[in-house]
């Protein structure tokens, strides 16, 4: 019984749960911002799980291609695949099966387009990011960043079963905030992607150079955050919102840039993640507040 709770305990592991909650966040303010009141139940609980099952399944496949690399870095030493506490058949039999459900609900309950859309998400973070790119370029999580950024706009197509502006540039919220947000972390654990042969920005172009390309895109990010407001989609609660978010956000990049401060890159990536479901939640509070008095 032991081992069968602890086998358990692990194929949730390869799911990377907290990073699916977040995920999903995003994916149910896509939903809300989709339609002016309440979108339809089922759309959202059939979405939510289709999109958590497959994104759980993209997950355990970059457990099982990671697996190496994996085992030579400290932070993730210690997952299931890499300690071989999980057989590797285990894990694949898991990944294809919660992808296959996740698809197989999504195209069933939701539409078809939100089914591909997730499919497609799937492959382009667990084989052409994971499998290829991780390995072959320093700006992989930039080209493998669409993948990643598409939990709002499947949110969205799974309300509307339609493609939009709007959609596409909540898609591009998370995409651009996607690089500082992980370079931050690439500088704190150089030294474990250098020992792990992976190329990452501050293994090939060093520290202060991916340190600039933080601040930089920390800037492409406060931009793009804006746009919401600038094209009419959220109205003064949103940019009140939002401005008090960038300020603390470059705040946090700009400590990152001036490289005086050794915990200032994890401090930073740790504040990112609030940073971009703030935004996300700043978003959604302006669209039914603005719905709510009107």
């Amino acid at each position: 019984m032991a081992a069968a709770a602890w086998q358990w305990r692990d194929l949730i592991t390869l799911c990377k749960p907290r990073v699916v909650i977040v995920m999903l966040a995003c994916a149910l303010v896509g939903m809300a911002l989709a339609t002016p009141g309440i979108p339809p139940l089922a759309s959202v609980v059939y979405g939510l799980v289709g999109i958590a099952l497959c994104a759980g399944g993209a997950a355990a496949y970059n457990h099982v291609l990671d697996r190496r690399l994996d085992a030579m870095m400290v932070r993730t030493s210690r997952r299931p695949l890499a300690t071989r506490r999980l057989p590797t058949h285990y894990a694949l039999l898991w990944a294809t099966g919660l992808s296959v459900a996740g698809f197989a609900l999504l195209l069933w309950q939701v539409n078809a387009l939100t089914a591909w859309l997730t499919l497609a998400s799937l492959v382009g973070y667990a084989l052409i990011y994971t499998a290829f790119l991780k390995r072959a370029t320093p700006q992989n999580i930039v080209i493998g960043g669409v993948a990643g950024a598409a939990p709002p706009l499947l949110g969205w197509t799974a309300v509307t079963g339609q493609l939009g502006a709007e959609p596409l540039l909540l898609l591009l919220i998370v995409f651009a905030w996607t690089p500082p947000h992980f370079w931050a972390l690439a500088i704190h654990k150089r030294d474990e992607y250098a020992k792990a042969g992976v190329p990452m920005l501050p293994v090939t172009h060093g520290d202060a150079f991916t340190r600039l390309q933080v601040w930089l895109y920390g800037w492409l990010t406060v931009a793009v955050t804006l746009m919401p407001f600038v094209i009419g989609m959220s109205g003064m609660l949103y940019l009140v919102g939002v401005t008090a978010l960038n300020v603390r956000f470059m705040f946090w990049n700009w400590k990152v840039w001036r490289g005086r401060d050794e915990q200032a890159p994890i401090n930073a990536f740790w504040f990112s993640i609030r940073y971009i479901l703030g935004v996300f939640g700043v978003l959604l509070f302006d669209h039914y507040a603005v719905n709510w008095v009107m």
